[in-house]
């Protein structure tokens, strides 16, 4: 219980306060301040820059160099049945449309962009057939500007169909992995045109993006593209071993009842 004199002088620097602005040192009290709680010091929020990931605390090891382990352990041990499957499936892009692989940039941790590797899933002039697709069809162009996907995609090749039903056509990724530039599991990997689409981007950009998530093995066409902020950050508040091997296990999952897109 504070006594009388602490009480007028809460009371003065209360007044005090109340009649001119706030700086960052008023904000900021120190740790004995007659104001470390209550009123005052709780209307006011740390600037976001120093909010402190909730998966950093002491003696949590994974979110750092746990969980960039785990990406080079997984690609390195299967490379053996990986590299074949990249191979193959290249060769026969080669035969059915010319060149097999396709670079795309991507939006990375930090907000870095990097060329993002695939198997080539559509034809040549992709782009172009994009843009024809949504001027004649204005329900397309709807489901596009909602989901920034088709389910019924006209550039889809043959071959490029069963890829993405498989989802096969991810596999040049983990090159993309090996290099650091994304991880296993993480955020769907998304296009700086997209960024504007997407909302606060703060959890997306504080991890490496991911081949597979929550998002990949779950509402993919079937929800909005702004939701994707949501799970993302139900991802980097959940994030833990646990979590990535639960997630591989339902890529595996995906791939064998071949429900990718």
């Amino acid at each position: 219980m504070q006594n009388p004199f602490e009480t007028r002088m809460a009371a003065a620097a209360l007044v005090s306060v109340q009649q001119r602005a706030f700086t960052p040192k008023d904000i900021l009290m120190q740790p004995n301040s007659v104001f470390r709680s209550g009123p005052v010091a709780g209307d006011f929020k740390r600037p976001t820059h120093a909010r402190r990931d909730r998966n950093l605390r002491p003696g949590n090891f994974y979110p750092g160099w746990g969980k960039r382990a785990l990406d080079v352990t997984f690609v390195v041990l299967s490379l053996p049945f990986v590299l074949p499957l990249v191979l193959l499936f290249a060769l026969l892009l080669w035969f059915e449309s010319g060149n097999p692989f396709y670079r795309q940039a991507r939006i990375g941790r930090n907000g870095k962009q990097f060329s993002m590797l695939k198997l080539r899933s559509m034809v040549k002039d992709a782009d172009a057939r994009l843009a024809q697709v949504l001027e004649s069809d204005p329900a397309l162009r709807e489901e596009w500007e909602t989901t920034q996907k088709l389910r019924k995609d006209p550039r889809i090749t043959p071959l490029g169909a069963l890829l993405r039903q498989t989802s096969l056509d991810e596999l040049p990724q983990l090159w993309n992995v090996l290099i650091g530039e994304m991880s296993l599991v993480g955020p769907r990997p998304m296009m700086p045109e997209q960024l504007a689409l997407y909302g606060d981007s703060e959890d997306y950009v504080a991890l490496r993006p991911g081949v597979t998530g929550i998002w990949q093995v779950s509402t993919r066409n079937e929800s909005r593209f702004s939701y994707r902020a949501t799970i993302d950050a139900e991802y980097r508040r959940t994030m833990s071993l646990k979590t990535d091997l639960s997630l591989l296990l339902k890529t595996i999952s995906v791939v064998l009842r071949r429900t990718g897109c």
